[in-house]
């Protein structure tokens, strides 16, 4: 199984609440054949729960592990990792 996982830092103001955290869900969906993991502090939680990602409380600065694994994970990775770059397409 192909996997790929990276750190992350959360750079955009408000940290991941609910909007970041749907727009992460929603492109994490569209990589069907991959399991994406989102870590932090060790609570690790499924990259596809918006619940989950809420969950992790990251703040502005918070280092998240994200984890791809299965068809196109090294895809999927730099996706997810350029959306947390770039505010989430966000900046609040």
């Amino acid at each position: 199984m192909n996997t790929a996982k990276r750190e992350v830092k959360v750079v955009n103001a408000s940290g991941m609440h609910l909007r970041p955290a749907a727009a992460f869900v929603q492109t994490a969906n569209k990589h069907k054949g991959c399991d994406i993991f989102v870590t932090r502090d060790g609570q690790r939680v499924n990259g596809k729960s918006i619940m989950g990602l809420v969950m992790l409380a990251a703040a502005k600065d918070t280092v998240l592990m994200i984890e791809c694994n299965g068809e196109g994970a090294n895809n999927a990775l730099e996706e997810l990792c350029l959306l947390i770059e770039n505010k989430f397409g966000i900046d609040s």
